[in-house]
């Protein structure tokens, strides 16, 4: 290959982590330099039988971008400008293109790419279709699903493919061929079932999406959220929105967590841009470093709220109406329309991530139940029991997520240096799935499964919807060679961790160079560049 190929210590290091709990040291590191390069890479591999973990930034939480295998960092890949067609409102874009290369871009015609993931700055258009993303911004827009058009794709036979939405397949490529032949009989065959057994949820990035693929009957579908397990996506075309005119927010303080699902289900009704829960485990932790105004003390959670509108007067108007709804369950609420103030309510929301990352060795924050969703009805059953899971094992937690889409973001706290803290975290994985599941949810609303939750689907879906997994992934990967573990895996998800004495050792500034990464958020540091 033209790209770089490497099976150095030092080099397999620096590809050791990504966001996220795990430590693996891969075999070796592959940074394909265009999609010719990595066609190449995975036609050998697939003569070999060598198994790739396609990368992009690294920024995933499942796990799913580090492995045993070659590490392949697609952020190499050289790519065009994006190519806008305007009047379309359609952006065609590599996969190492950041999602907000894509936003600047599109910013020149008034259009953006709704769904908007906080790790947006550095988050690859490749990754954030390969694990389904959304963000804050999905009650309203949905996840990345509904704005992909297109995918090119470099199979695991080595074959490059397009798949357009509302077109069908290819004809003479081996994975469709395969596919067509026993895996889509098989689910159109089972598809009652695969309605019955998927969760009842807004979004859903756990499992392959066999529901979309039934209603749409494009194979693009079963892409995008397969976390690189059918094949390395290459560039995509993507659906863009207007931007909003205007947009104004209001702050709900809630005394109950009682409340918490009829608060959310009837601001739902106003149709807001964005309904954030800060939970009080999150305000408690902000408010130990000074970051919780008065205004947030003894309250039980927070909800954030945004609506977006053509203009000022229409965006005040819309809060204005929200918070008059929801006013007699709330303990208090309070409106802005202007952007200072704006700034002002959602200061907190972020004032987390930086205590998160920068707490003491002793103290690291664990992303382990950290994407569950729920009806959201059953959203403030959910917050109560993790929050008495996690009491029961003296492990603190802190909660806060996207509650529009009744979806929230657990961090654990374990203190390393008791004993048996990977045990107590592995069984309040294992309690809050049988929660999850009981609620009629997924364990993964928008970050993938990952080798965290691979192990976990069987409970969720069934075995015959896992059986059906299978199927899609044989027809996809026969040889099994594209991010083994992912998706279908049951390797123990509480192992090989980042943190704790059995953690894998690493040369001294490579480790500390991933953990500056970790705790800044530098994920778009380029690996390579922390040999020099």
């Amino acid at each position: 290959m033209r790209g770089t190929y490497r099976t150095d210590l030092r080099a397999r290091a620096a590809y050791a982590e990504g966001a996220g709990i795990y430590r693996i040291v891969p075999s070796a590191i592959a940074r394909p330099v265009d999609a010719a390069d990595l066609q190449r890479l995975v036609r050998w591999a697939a003569a070999v039988r060598a198994p790739l973990v396609p990368r992009g930034a690294g920024s995933a939480m499942g796990g799913g971008n580090v492995g045993d295998g070659i590490v392949v960092d697609l952020t190499g890949l050289t790519h065009p400008p994006v190519r806008l067609r305007p009047e379309h409102r359609i952006a065609h874009a590599g996969a190492a293109v950041t999602c907000a290369e894509l936003n600047r871009a599109g910013s020149a015609y008034a259009l953006r790419l709704p769904p908007d993931p906080s790790s947006g700055k550095w988050a690859t258009l490749g990754g954030m279709l390969s694990t389904n993303a959304s963000g804050a911004r999905s009650v309203r827009f949905g996840s990345v699903r509904r704005w992909v058009q297109a995918a090119d794709l470099i199979t695991a036979d080595g074959q490059a493919a397009r798949l357009e939405r509302g077109r069908p397949a290819p004809a003479g490529v081996a994975a469709f061929d395969r596919f067509a032949t026993d895996a889509g009989p098989a689910i159109r065959a089972a598809a009652d079932l695969v309605r019955a057994r998927f969760p009842r949820t807004r979004k859903n990035s756990s499992g392959y999406a066999l529901d979309a693929w039934l209603e749409s009957g494009d194979l693009l579908d079963l892409v995008i959220g397969a976390e690189g397990t059918l094949g390395f996506v290459t560039a995509a075309d993507w659906r863009l929105d207007r931007h909003a005119g205007a947009a104004a927010a209001l702050r709900i303080s809630l005394a109950s967590l009682d409340a918490l699902g009829g608060v959310v289900e009837t601001l739902l009704a106003h149709e807001p841009a964005a309904v954030e829960l800060l939970d009080r485990t999150f305000l408690d932790l902000v408010g130990t470093h000074g970051a919780s105004p008065r205004a947030v003390q003894g309250v039980e959670a927070v909800l954030l709220v945004e609506m977006e509108a053509e203009s000022q007067p229409s965006a005040a108007a819309a809060v204005q109406a929200a918070a008059e709804a929801v006013r007699p369950a709330a303990l208090r609420v309070e409106t802005a329309v202007e952007d200072a103030d704006m700034r002002r309510l959602w200061a907190i929301r972020h004032a987390a991530s930086p205590i998160l990352a920068g707490l003491p060795e002793e103290r690291r924050s664990l992303q382990v139940i950290e994407d569950g969703c729920v009806p959201v009805a059953r959203l403030g059953e959910y917050v109560r029991a993790v929050r008495e899971a996690a009491a029961r094992r003296k492990l603190d937690v802190v909660l806060f997520g996207h509650a529009g889409d009744g979806h929230l973001h657990c961090n654990l706290l374990p203190e390393l240096a008791r004993a048996g803290w990977e045990a107590e975290v592995a069984s309040l994985l294992e309690e809050v799935t049988d929660v999850v599941v009981a609620l009629g949810g997924t364990p993964s609303g928008e970050h993938g499964d990952g080798r965290l939750r691979a192990p976990l689907l069987e409970r969720v879906f069934g075995a015959e919807v896992v059986a059906l997994f299978a199927k899609v992934k044989e027809a996809f990967d026969p040889q099994g060679i594209l991010n083994p573990g992912i998706k279908l895996g049951h390797a123990p998800p509480i192992s090989r961790l980042k943190a704790g004495a059995a953690a894998a050792t690493l040369p001294t500034d490579i480790a500390t160079a991933l953990r500056s990464i970790e705790r800044d958020a530098a994920y778009a540091t380029p690996r390579l560049s922390l040999l020099d």
